[in-house]
């Protein structure tokens, strides 16, 4: 009988095992090549993806009389009360929804910028192009394709490798070469976004970096965890057998690496929100942040992610929810990079499937959209800025790509990220390597970082 790679795992107990990395789709590991000059100084991107695609219309909204009337007028019973928006000091044309008071004042303080109208493409888009299904993204407003999209920067779901898994597979023996752990971790669990060629993310379950658990029971637990010890001395000279102990192997050696590095730490004293799911996955990254010598590493890219913005029905609670926890958890790990005193070294950046349609549907609710608008933070981030060109907000107007307001972008998500890629160390030379489809465009670098 076969065994695929799934099964075996799971007869390994690794992932029942809970181990802390590297039960990853296959490819070699990082090597960790040796230099005898890496570059010096740190910079880490880290990146919360907001599942489910959030509302950005509701999240950054016109404040002028005549723009908050247009806007009150076709959002219906989705419209935000003006006197509830956050009106921006440092763009009094524009308030933020009211659950976000952290994120208003480091925009004004000038700690974190906007991006306006971001979104897949294959190169600038018009509503003709639109129209006549001219070199369009594959599989527009589905969230599995747009997801992918968005991680991998490609503008295909079929490509398997992310776009800071690729930076990684480039940069790593140049910035990292004596690290002890890979250059990308996870806090939210396999994505592609993390996955290179030639390099695998480690995967930590915030609040237990030795991540071996089991939730089988003693009995259960106890032999699934002696069949996986026996498989990594078991030389079978199958490739998939081997592959899986060479991982096993790294799972475990990762475990003792951090554990060992954060048993002797004192606790920061930056206060993180507490019953906030992504407060708790970013605290976890700023504790790995704070024992950074420990690892080796000059650079750093994390994974942090927020879910339930699949906002069909009674969306105004939901995402006043969710966007209050995005808020003050972001805060409080820009107030963590502080304490560590690098604020300017770290750069923190949303991404989300797509926004939603801005005419609301027959739930209260707000169906998939495509251009949606991103909050970009730290030290290094030239803010109280809006980048980009928010979209004309006229159903069937010049911006929208059918009649129900989901907005064609004014930014490819590959622009987006390859400003961020630029500020992380990758050269304009390099650019092309990592973004393919970063040619079609005019502009390389948005300069909001």
């Amino acid at each position: 009988m076969g065994i695929n790679r799934r099964s075996f795992i799971q007869y390994a107990s690794l992932a029942a095992g809970g181990r802390l990395a590297g039960l990853r789709p296959f490819g070699a590991l990082n090597a960790f090549a040796q230099s005898s000059a890496p570059p010096s100084g740190y910079k880490a991107l880290v990146c919360v993806f907001l599942f489910g695609g959030n509302d950005a219309n509701n999240m950054l909204v016109p404040f002028d009389t005549v723009g908050y009337d247009n806007y009150a007028r076709l959002r219906g019973p989705l419209a935000l009360p003006q006197n509830q928006l956050l009106q921006l000091a440092a763009m009094p044309d524009y308030g933020l929804h009211s659950s976000l008071p952290e994120i208003s004042r480091l925009v004004d303080s000038g700690s974190a910028a906007l991006i306006a109208n971001v979104g897949t493409l294959m190169g600038p888009t018009t509503r003709a192009n639109f129209a006549a299904q001219l070199n369009l993204p594959a599989n527009l407003f589905s969230h599995a394709d747009q997801q992918l999209q968005w991680q991998n920067a490609s503008q295909s779901a079929t490509t398997s490798t992310g776009w800071a898994g690729r930076m990684s597979d480039l940069l790593g023996s140049r910035f990292n070469p004596s690290a002890s752990i890979p250059m990308i971790t996870s806090v939210a669990g396999d994505t592609l976004f993390c996955d290179g060629q030639s390099t695998t993310p480690l995967a930590v379950s915030p609040g237990n970096v030795a991540g071996v658990t089991c939730g089988e029971g003693t009995a259960v637990c106890s032999v699934r965890e002696e069949m996986a010890q026996s498989f990594l001395s078991f030389a079978s000279g199958l490739s998939l057998v081997q592959a899986d102990n060479v991982i096993s192997q790294n799972a475990d050696r990762y475990a003792t690496v951090l554990t060992e590095a954060v048993s002797n730490i004192a606790p920061l004293t930056t206060p993180f929100p507490a019953n906030n799911p992504l407060a708790t996955q970013l605290q976890q990254i700023a504790q790995l942040m704070q024992v950074r010598s420990s690892f080796g590493v000059n650079r750093q890219i994390f994974f942090a992610s927020i879910g339930n913005f699949d906002t069909h029905a009674n969306q105004l609670a939901q995402q006043s929810l969710l966007l209050g926890q995005t808020s003050a958890a972001v805060s409080a790990f820009y107030q963590a990079t502080q304490e560590l005193g690098i604020a300017s070294e770290v750069t923190t950046f949303t991404m989300s499937d797509f926004s939603r349609a801005f005419q609301p549907n027959s739930n209260k609710g707000s169906d998939h959209g495509w251009g949606s608008h991103h909050i970009v933070l730290g030290g290094a981030v030239k803010g109280a800025k809006l980048y980009g060109t928010y979209p004309t907000l006229a159903l069937a107007g010049p911006d929208d790509s059918d009649r129900n307001g989901r907005w064609i972008p004014s930014i490819s998500s590959v622009q987006y990220a390859s400003t961020l890629a630029s500020w992380f160390g990758v050269s304009a030379a390099q650019l092309s390597l990592i973004f393919p489809a970063l040619g079609a465009f005019s502009s390389t670098n948005l300069g909001f970082v």
